[in-house]
């Protein structure tokens, strides 16, 4: 912002409101067209929904940034550039893109360690075997781009900037300023007297994107009848708590490095490995993804059909290890791989 430019400022509840319109956009499109609501003969997977609602999620994506850009730009008084950089567009800085990336592979390392080693698939992944296919199907495509790109573009890009300016201005950063890199306002006044903290957008946030899922309750209820309630409430309930804690390690993640590359490919990067495994023996005959698993509920590029090996307990013991030690290791690197001289706010 020019020296001169004095932020007005949002309040908490402006920014609970604004997230909760913002859901309504993203969410009340798909409900509006016949070809893309919900219908007990109508699979989420037929290529004419997945086209869809693909469409309803971009024209939402559309109405939300001219939103955030006139609140930031008008309310807020950044310029068209520091919006941009705000939002995390501009400039793209591949070294946060990889790191942040690395840190979802550390969780991961248990399940990368089943795919790739005890059912030989790290060849297939050098050869880049099935990603053109995958990619090139409406599912994989919307798994592995519209999905992660118009999710994170919603719920992180175009909703941290306005909860910005609910901040009080000492959570606020000074990020190093150039032509290409504008920086946080530091002079700007925000809201004084505002209690938010950013460890409370990590946590609040994420909430808006959670509830958006809840309507799969009502579309999986038309498609499956015959499953019991309870098994049906079990499953939404389990994914709203999935895709709550996926939110704010990316809005987490976002904070500190104010990239929406980044927190795509690490959304991307999730649908595929899907629900790392939590009990049973590795390369005993299981299926590698389960459904409903990611943000996504995406199957994954690894495929369903069942894996039989002659796999030692040595290789489950490994598996396991290796799953406890990616959580430790997550832990461990949350804030080096998130550094950044980008960073939004100051935790």
């Amino acid at each position: 912002m020019s020296a001169e430019a004095q932020v007005a400022g949002l309040s908490p509840r402006a920014v609970a409101a604004l997230a909760v319109v913002y859901t309504a956009i993203y969410v009340v499109p798909i409900y509006l067209s016949p070809t893309s609501r919900p219908a007990p003969n109508l699979s989420r997977d037929s290529p004419t929904v997945i086209r869809s609602r693909v469409r309803a999620a971009s024209f939402s994506c559309l109405v939300c940034t001219l939103a955030t850009l006139l609140v930031v730009t008008g309310r807020g008084g950044a310029t068209l550039a520091e919006a941009l950089r705000l939002m995390g567009w501009w400039p793209v800085h591949l070294a946060d893109v990889a790191r942040v990336v690395l840190l979802v592979a550390v969780l991961f390392a248990g399940p990368l360690f089943e795919a790739g080693v005890v059912e030989g698939g790290w060849t297939s992944w050098i050869r880049a075997d099935g990603l053109a296919d995958a990619l090139g199907s409406w599912t994989g495509y919307r798994n592995y781009v519209a999905g992660p790109v118009t999710e994170e573009l919603i719920w992180r890009s175009l909703l941290v900037p306005p909860a910005l300016l609910a901040l009080p201005h000492s959570a606020l950063t000074t990020s190093t300023s150039t032509t290409t890199s504008p920086s946080t306002p530091s002079h700007a006044t925000n809201n004084p007297t505002s209690t938010l903290t950013p460890t409370s957008l990590v946590l609040v946030l994420p909430l808006s994107f959670a509830l958006a899922h809840i309507h799969h309750f009502y579309e999986f209820s038309l498609t499956h009848p015959r499953t019991p309630l309870f098994a049906q409430l079990l499953r939404s309930l389990f994914q709203v708590l999935y895709t709550s804690l996926f939110g704010a390690f990316a809005t987490f993640a976002f904070l500190r490095c104010a990239s929406l590359p980044a927190v795509v490919a690490a959304h991307a990067f999730c649908n595929w490995m899907g629900l790392p495994r939590l009990w049973g023996r590795v390369g005993a005959g299981s299926v590698v993804a389960v459904d409903g698993a990611g943000p996504d509920h995406a199957k994954g590029l690894r495929g369903w059909s069942e894996v039989r090996t002659d796999a030692g307990v040595a290789w489950s013991v490994a598996y396991y290890a290796l799953l406890v030690g990616g959580a430790v290791g997550f832990y461990v690197l949350l804030w080096p791989l998130t550094e950044s001289e980008r960073a939004l706010v100051r935790f």
